[in-house]
This record gives C-alpha cells, sequence and structure tokens, in this order.
C-alpha cells in the first residue's frame, strides 16, 4: 500500500503530466490567443502560428517525461516555463486574476521538488526522483504550505476573474441555461474567494474534499476544446488533492504521544 507521501508524489507527477500535456495540445492546434502572447516578444502573427506546434511539441514531450520518467531539471524548468507563460496573460493586457488562477502551472512542479528534497547539487538535477523515498517531517510541512499557497492562488484568481464578469465565464453560464449569467458569476465568485481563504487558513479534508469536486466539475463547462481544457487544467485540481492527502500527513505528524509517568 502507498505511504501518503507517495500518493501526494504520483498526485504531483499526473498534475505537471495533464497540465503540459493539455498546454501543448493547444500549441498543436494552434489556439488563436496564442498570437497575443508571441507579440509580447515582437513575434508577428504568422511566425506565431509557425511556432506554436513545436512549442506544444515540447509541452506534451516534457509532461509525458515527467509522467513515466521524473527528473528535477525538467520539474525545475516547468516550474520557470510554467511561470513565464502564466504572466504572459496580464503582460499581455488581460487581468493579472488569470496569472494567479494558473497558479498550478508552476505550483505542481515546484511542489513535487520541495517533495524529492529539492535541488542540492547539479549532478542531482538529472537523477530521477525517487517516489519511494523517505520523506521527513519538515519537508511535508513545506510541502503542505506550498499547496496551500498554490491552492489559495488558483481558487481566488478564479474568484476573482467571476467577480470582474469574464466573458468567457459569463458564456459558460448561459451555455448551461442560466438566464442570468453575471449573477452566477458574482455568487460563483464569492464562493471561490471564500473557499481560497479556507484553503490557505484552515484546510479541512472534508471541506476541501467539495473543493475538489466542484474545480473537476466547473473546468468541464469549457464550450470549446473543453476535454483538452479540462486536461490542461489538471495542475488545479490535482494540486487539491494532493493538499487533501498532504492535510493527512501534517495532521498526524502533529499528533504527539503522551506518557503517564509511573511512580514507584
Amino acid at each position: 500500500m502507498l505511504r501518503t507521501e507517495q500518493k501526494i508524489h504520483y498526485v504531483l507527477r499526473i498534475a505537471v503530466a495533464m497540465c503540459f500535456i493539455g498546454h501543448g495540445i493547444f500549441g498543436v492546434i494552434t489556439k488563436q490567443i496564442w498570437c497575443n502572447y508571441f507579440a509580447v516578444f515582437g513575434i508577428g502573427t504568422d511566425t506565431a502560428y509557425a511556432l506554436m506546434p513545436w512549442v506544444g511539441v515540447c509541452d506534451i514531450l516534457l509532461g509525458v517525461i515527467m509522467l513515466f520518467y521524473p527528473i528535477r531539471a525538467i520539474a525545475l524548468w516547468l516550474v520557470i516555463w510554467g511561470g513565464v507563460t502564466a504572466f504572459l496573460r496580464p503582460v499581455s493586457g488581460e487581468p493579472f486574476a488569470e496569472f494567479i488562477e494558473r497558479a498550478g502551472n508552476f505550483g505542481a512542479p515546484l511542489a513535487l521538488l520541495i517533495l524529492s528534497g529539492g535541488i542540492k547539487s547539479f549532478r542531482q538535477l538529472f537523477v530521477p526522483i525517487n517516489p519511494n523515498a523517505a520523506v521527513d517531517a519538515i519537508t511535508i510541512q513545506n510541502v503542505f504550505n506550498c499547496l496551500k499557497t498554490v491552492g489559495f492562488l488558483l481558487l481566488m484568481g478564479h474568484g476573482w476573474l467571476n467577480i470582474i464578469q469574464k466573458k468567457g465565464l459569463l458564456s459558460q453560464y448561459a451555455a448551461i441555461g442560466f438566464t442570468n449569467p453575471a449573477k452566477v458569476a458574482q455568487f460563483v465568485g464569492v464562493f471561490e474567494i471564500a473557499a481560497a481563504l479556507i484553503v490557505l487558513i484552515k484546510p479541512i479534508r472534508s471541506i476541501l474534499l467539495l473543493f475538489i469536486i466542484w474545480k473537476i466539475s466547473s473546468e468541464l463547462l469549457y464550450p470549446h476544446y473543453g476535454l483538452f481544457e479540462w486536461i490542461e487544467r489538471g495542475g488545479s485540481y490535482c494540486t487539491l488533492i494532493a493538499l487533501w492527502f498532504a492535510t493527512k500527513q501534517v495532521s498526524s505528524n502533529l499528533k504527539v504521544p503522551t506518557f503517564k509517568n509511573n511512580h514507584i
């Protein structure tokens, strides 16, 4: 039977793989909005469309490698790449919430690195991460804190986008039959911001399970390329699943045995 830290390890590997495989697929099918992000570097539309499949294939390849043969060097690169690609959204004119809503993109590989003990030497960058390695209580606590922060950011970001009435979200609510999508967005926004604060301040496993179900379900609402969108956002809900496991382990570590004094 897998230990809790092993479960966290495998969930994070799946999170990383889903995120970058899903992201890569959008590069292969040349998602139009990517042109805005290439434009940040002065790259024109024609060149952007020519480069997208290459970027996509690289993302898919790295995601697959992390799924079957996780290496710290790739995980480190995906932290950087995931952060850069997420940050390109506000840089290109989108709300800053778009960046923090994608915290799972860079947070999942970061948590995996922390769980593996970090990077202590250059040589270690190219040694496969061992899912069976022993993990001490301090490392678990660090992973827990990382996952809490990531969960807070991604829920806060999505809630923020609802509050400011992101057009794509309003379209989702209208598509599933709500007659007043703006009001629904306000309600969802308040709920997700409250959820973000709960995750940051006091994550409780039973409540986390509700948030996990919510996140998995809500990510299925994208009308275009819905399956690909759901795969790409694996970094979000798998991060919450990893936090669900980590919360159990941290709670166990905090239980200090008590001993009765025997007097003779």
